[in-house]
Protein backbone atom coordinates (compact mmCIF):
# COMPACT_ATOMS: atom_id res chain seq x y z
CA UNK A 1 0.00 0.00 0.00
CA UNK A 2 1.53 3.63 -0.74
CA UNK A 3 1.70 6.28 1.96
CA UNK A 4 -2.09 7.91 2.40
CA UNK A 5 -2.55 11.22 0.57
CA UNK A 6 -3.42 12.34 3.94
CA UNK A 7 -5.11 11.01 7.43
CA UNK A 8 -7.76 9.01 6.27
CA UNK A 9 -9.91 10.34 9.80
CA UNK A 10 -9.42 13.99 9.15
CA UNK A 11 -10.42 13.62 5.02
CA UNK A 12 -13.32 11.82 6.37
CA UNK A 13 -14.47 13.92 8.96
CA UNK A 14 -13.68 17.21 6.60
CA UNK A 15 -14.57 15.95 2.71
CA UNK A 16 -17.07 13.17 3.84
CA UNK A 17 -19.12 14.20 6.46
CA UNK A 18 -18.95 18.19 6.31
CA UNK A 19 -17.92 18.74 2.66
CA UNK A 20 -20.88 16.21 1.65
CA UNK A 21 -22.99 17.51 4.23
CA UNK A 22 -22.26 21.23 2.84
CA UNK A 23 -22.85 20.16 -1.25
CA UNK A 24 -25.68 18.21 -0.19
CA UNK A 25 -27.65 20.85 1.10
CA UNK A 26 -26.89 23.20 -1.55
CA UNK A 27 -27.89 20.43 -3.88
CA UNK A 28 -31.37 20.33 -2.01
CA UNK A 29 -31.20 24.29 -2.39
CA UNK A 30 -30.88 24.17 -6.28
CA UNK A 31 -33.39 21.12 -6.42
CA UNK A 32 -36.00 24.08 -4.67
CA UNK A 33 -34.97 26.38 -6.58
CA UNK A 34 -35.56 24.75 -10.03
CA UNK A 35 -38.83 23.39 -8.96
CA UNK A 36 -39.81 27.18 -8.24
CA UNK A 37 -37.58 29.28 -10.72
CA UNK A 38 -38.52 26.35 -13.68
CA UNK A 39 -42.40 26.59 -13.30
CA UNK A 40 -42.30 30.31 -13.50
CA UNK A 41 -39.90 30.57 -16.45
CA UNK A 42 -37.00 32.09 -14.81
CA UNK A 43 -33.18 31.42 -14.49
CA UNK A 44 -32.95 28.75 -16.37
CA UNK A 45 -29.07 29.32 -18.02
CA UNK A 46 -28.10 29.64 -14.04
CA UNK A 47 -30.41 26.47 -13.17
CA UNK A 48 -29.01 24.43 -15.72
CA UNK A 49 -25.74 25.50 -15.95
CA UNK A 50 -25.14 24.66 -12.38
CA UNK A 51 -26.83 21.28 -12.82
CA UNK A 52 -24.20 20.91 -15.26
CA UNK A 53 -21.53 22.00 -12.46
CA UNK A 54 -22.47 19.60 -9.75
CA UNK A 55 -22.53 16.66 -12.37
CA UNK A 56 -19.02 17.36 -13.69
CA UNK A 57 -18.26 17.76 -10.54
CA UNK A 58 -19.65 14.17 -9.39
CA UNK A 59 -17.78 12.82 -12.06
CA UNK A 60 -14.35 14.71 -10.90
CA UNK A 61 -14.89 13.04 -7.19
CA UNK A 62 -15.38 9.62 -8.78
CA UNK A 63 -12.53 9.61 -11.02
CA UNK A 64 -10.54 11.19 -8.12
CA UNK A 65 -11.97 7.90 -5.90
CA UNK A 66 -11.45 5.35 -8.33
CA UNK A 67 -7.87 6.96 -8.64
CA UNK A 68 -7.39 6.17 -4.90
CA UNK A 69 -8.70 2.82 -4.94
CA UNK A 70 -5.90 2.28 -7.59
CA UNK A 71 -3.56 3.61 -5.76
CA UNK A 72 -4.20 1.85 -2.65
CA UNK A 73 -5.60 4.75 -0.59
CA UNK A 74 -7.53 3.60 3.02
CA UNK A 75 -11.06 3.12 2.95
CA UNK A 76 -11.30 6.80 4.47
CA UNK A 77 -9.90 8.39 1.80
CA UNK A 78 -11.56 6.65 -1.27
CA UNK A 79 -14.81 6.24 -0.07
CA UNK A 80 -16.00 10.01 0.30
CA UNK A 81 -15.02 10.30 -2.63
CA UNK A 82 -16.62 7.59 -4.37
CA UNK A 83 -19.94 8.25 -2.22
CA UNK A 84 -20.03 11.86 -3.10
CA UNK A 85 -19.29 10.99 -6.47
CA UNK A 86 -21.68 8.51 -7.60
CA UNK A 87 -24.14 10.79 -5.73
CA UNK A 88 -23.78 13.50 -7.86
CA UNK A 89 -23.05 12.29 -11.15
CA UNK A 90 -26.18 10.04 -11.34
CA UNK A 91 -28.62 12.17 -9.53
CA UNK A 92 -27.77 15.34 -11.52
CA UNK A 93 -27.14 13.07 -14.85
CA UNK A 94 -30.62 11.94 -14.58
CA UNK A 95 -32.54 15.14 -13.62
CA UNK A 96 -31.19 17.90 -15.89
CA UNK A 97 -32.93 16.68 -18.73
CA UNK A 98 -36.28 16.40 -16.46
CA UNK A 99 -35.20 20.18 -15.64
CA UNK A 100 -34.47 21.02 -18.96
CA UNK A 101 -37.93 19.58 -20.13
CA UNK A 102 -40.43 21.58 -17.84
CA UNK A 103 -38.50 24.56 -19.16
CA UNK A 104 -39.27 24.09 -22.41
CA UNK A 105 -43.11 23.28 -20.91
CA UNK A 106 -43.22 26.24 -19.38
CA UNK A 107 -41.93 28.36 -22.49
CA UNK A 108 -44.49 26.96 -24.90
CA UNK A 109 -47.48 27.76 -22.09
CA UNK A 110 -46.15 31.83 -22.40
CA UNK A 111 -46.01 31.00 -25.95
CA UNK A 112 -49.42 29.79 -26.54
CA UNK A 113 -50.96 32.48 -24.00
CA UNK A 114 -49.06 35.00 -26.32
CA UNK A 115 -50.83 33.75 -29.16
CA UNK A 116 -54.00 34.37 -27.68
CA UNK A 117 -54.27 37.41 -26.62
Amino acid sequence: MMEPWMDPTRFGIWYGGMGGGFMGSCAVMLGIAAAVLASRGKGRNFILGTFTFMKWFGRVNLGLGLYAIYQHQPFGIWYPLIVIGLLFSVLFTLLRPVVRKRYEEVQQQMASRLRRA
